[in-house]
């Protein structure tokens, strides 16, 4: 059993600060952990390449993309580990497998994939084949024009189905939103409180749906943070393509952006998470003073 309580919109900032201190009190252990996984994940990819074959360079975007829940359920894990006093340490990459967690973490991409799979046949059943086929065409020619500096043809889109097109996006922007709210607090609650997948999910989605307002803060100034940061660190990328050349300069610059905003971003989810959500038999977080609750 567990309860939703209801948080102010100003909670949306507090996590955001929240894993911004994460990252502050141990900023090369929890730094480490996400350049391991990025220097992986790149010599995974090289590797793959270096083959020639395209089969297994999908295979091996594939398997990251599997992996990616895994991770960053990791990086929640380690996020409370600090949180508590005790160091994170690479080991902890392995946490949830350890734990027996994998398969629950890993059922969380099921609304990504079901909903991919029905957005697609819902842009069939609106637009139809052909139109489908003249869109992608059109896509194509935009992109090669684009490509050699000029500028698209409007008479290309003239004939789209353009209402359709942006009913269906509107409906993928909305599908979009409710897949993260079902999982921006999933992955804690399966790792700390042994919750099933689909009962993570229906709480996620629900503790994100009474907090609006604190999740809308929380995007908007997690959006601002990477902006800033991202642009921030292109300075340091123009630095390092002087010493070490564009190639080498782009890989820093890559793990550099994880080594930040991974950490910062897993102990948002893991103050959010201790903040909306109390456990039965356990006191309510300090930091979180609710005044509403919801049993689920």
């Amino acid at each position: 059993m567990s309860t939703i309580n209801k948080v102010p919109a100003s909670a949306g900032a507090e996590w955001l600060l929240g894993g911004f201190a994460l990252l502050r009190r141990a900023p090369v252990a929890l730094g480490t952990l996400a350049i391991l996984w990025g220097l992986g994940s790149t010599v995974l990819m090289a590797l793959a390449g270096a083959t020639g074959l395209t089969v297994l360079l999908y295979a091996a975007q594939f398997l990251l993309i599997l992996a990616g829940p895994l991770f960053f359920g990791a990086m929640i894990w380690a996020a409370r580990e600090v949180d508590q006093g005790r160091p994170a340490q690479p080991a902890h990459l392995l946490q949830p497998i350890r734990d027996g967690h994998g398969p629950a973490l890993l059922a969380t991409l099921l609304p990504q994939v079901i909903a991919s799979f029905a957005l697609g046949l819902l842009l069939l059943a609106m637009i139809g084949p052909d139109q489908l086929k003249h869109l992608g065409e059109v896509w194509v020619q935009m992109q090669t024009v684009a490509a050699e500096g000029g500028q698209p043809d409007p008479s290309l889109v003239k004939d789209l189905p353009a209402g359709r097109l942006l009913l269906w996006l509107l409906l993928v922007a909305i599908t979009f939103v409710v897949i993260k709210w079902m999982t921006f607090i999933a992955a804690p609650q399966i790792l700390f409180t042994g919750t099933d997948a689909i009962g993570a999910m229906r709480n996620s989605l629900r503790a994100c749906l009474h907090n609006w307002t604190a999740m809308l803060v929380f995007y908007l100034l997690a959006g601002i943070a990477i902006f800033a940061i991202t642009f921030g660190s292109l300075l340091l990328m123009a630095i390092l393509q002087l010493i070490t050349g564009p190639v080498i300069a782009v890989l820093l610059w890559q793990l550099v952006l994880l080594a930040v905003l991974t950490p910062v971003l897993a102990g948002a989810m893991y103050t959010a998470w201790r903040q909306m959500m109390t456990t039965a038999g356990s006191a309510a977080p300090s930091t979180a003073p609710a005044t509403t609750h919801i049993e689920v």
